[in-house]
C-alpha cells in the first residue's frame, strides 16, 4: 500500500533490499529443475521465486498455471526437457541471496531502483522531500508531490506531481507520469497521459532522459484540475454496475477488486468522482502488493481520463 515518508527513508530501503542481490550470466546447460520451486546450477540448489517461476514457464513454453498444478517430479520434467531445447546458451539470472528472482535474456539491460535515487538526487531532489510510496522487492511506485501546485475544487484540495515506477525483476517497464493527491484522504492517482513515458529496459541511456520527461509530465498537469472537475459534475446511476465493468475491463485480481470495495465504503456516493476514489483509496488496501497498488491508482487515472 502507499505511505507517505522521505526520498531517504526510501533510499535506505532499497539499499537494505539489495544489500544480497547479485546478477550473474548463467551457462544454460548447466541449469537443473528439481521442482518449479527448485532449481540447481552448476550443481548449486537455488530456490525460485514466484516472478521467476513465471519467466522461467513463459521462456519455455510451458504454461504456468499447468505447470503449478503438476507433482514436482512432472514440473521437473518438463522443465529439464524443455530447457535442453533453450536457443541461447546464457540466461541473464538476478538473484537474491540463494535465490533467484528473476530471469531474462543477455539482451536485457536492468535498470535498478537506486540508480533512480541517483538519478533523482543529481536534479535536486532533497533526501527530505515528502514522497507517497509502494516498494517490495518486485515492484517500486514512488510519488512526488508539489506543493506549491496545489489547487482547490469546491473545497478539496489536490495536489499535483509526478510519478516514478519499476521493477527490478521485469514487471513492467520503467515509467514516468503524471500523479495527483487528494490531500483530504491522501489518495493518489497516477494519470493517463499523452506524454507519460515507459522505457523497456534495453539500455541504461534511458536515464538520460529524466529531465526532458519529467518536464513534459510537469507541463501536462494543468489539465488535470478541469477533468476532476467534470467528474464531480458527472452523475452516475449505477456505481456498483460502472465500477464492475472496470474491473473487468482493467483486469483486476481478486484482491485488487476487494480493495476497490473497501475504498468504495470509504466515500461512498453517486458522481464519476466517486468512482475514480473507489481505486485510488482502494491503492492504500493493506493487503496490496506495490505492484498492484500502482495498478490501482493507474486505473484511477485511466477512468479520470474517461470523463467529458
Amino acid at each position: 500500500m502507499q505511505h507517505e515518508t522521505t526520498l531517504e527513508k526510501i533510499y535506505d530501503q532499497v539499499d537494505a533490499m539489495s544489500a544480497n542481490c547479485i546478477d550473474q550470466n548463467v551457462n544454460v546447460p548447466e541449469i537443473e529443475f528439481d521442482s518449479l520451486d527448485l532449481m540447481r546450477i552448476a550443481g548449486e540448489s537455488h530456490t525460485v521465486r514466484p516472478v521467476a517461476q513465471r519467466s522461467i514457464s513463459n521462456r519455455l513454453g510451458i504454461p504456468y498455471n499447468y505447470l503449478k498444478k503438476c507433482p514436482q517430479d512432472i514440473q521437473a520434467d518438463n522443465l529439464n526437457y524443455w530447457i535442453k531445447h533453450e536457443k541461447n546458451t546464457q540466461l541473464f539470472f538476478r538473484f537474491d541471496g540463494d535465490d533467484v528472482r528473476a530471469v531474462f535474456t543477455q539482451k536485457y539491460v536492468p535498470v535498478d531502483n537506486f540508480e533512480i535515487f541517483e538519478r533523482l538526487d543529481s536534479l535536486g531532489y532533497k533526501p527530505e522531500t515528502i514522497v507517497q510510496c509502494s516498494l517490495d522487492p518486485e515492484f517500486m511506485s514512488l510519488s512526488i508531490p508539489d506543493g506549491p501546485r496545489s489547487f482547490d475544487i469546491n473545497g478539496d484540495k489536490f495536489t499535483p506531481g509526478i510519478s516514478i515506477s519499476n521493477s527490478e525483476v521485469g514487471l513492467a517497464s520503467l515509467s514516468i507520469s503524471a500523479f495527483v493527491l487528494r490531500l483530504i484522504c491522501t489518495n493518489g492517482l497516477i494519470s493517463k497521459s499523452d506524454v507519460s513515458t515507459s522505457y523497456r529496459h534495453v539500455s541504461t541511456k534511458i536515464l538520460e532522459e529524466f529531465p526532458n520527461v519529467l518536464e513534459k509530465v510537469s507541463a501536462e498537469l494543468g489539465n488535470k484540475r478541469d477533468l476532476f472537475k467534470i467528474s464531480m459534475d458527472s452523475a452516475v446511476n449505477n456505481p456498483d454496475s460502472s465500477m464492475a465493468s472496470f474491473n473487468r475491463q482493467f483486469q483486476l485480481n481478486k484482491v485488487e477488486q476487494e480493495a476497490v470495495e473497501w475504498g468504495w465504503a470509504h466515500d461512498v456516493g453517486n458522481t464519476m468522482f466517486h468512482v475514480i476514489q473507489a481505486y485510488t483509496k482502494g491503492s492504500q488496501y493493506k493487503d496490496l502488493s506495490a505492484e498492484s497498488s500502482f495498478k490501482l491508482q493507474r486505473t484511477g487515472g485511466n477512468i479520470l481520463a474517461m470523463v467529458n
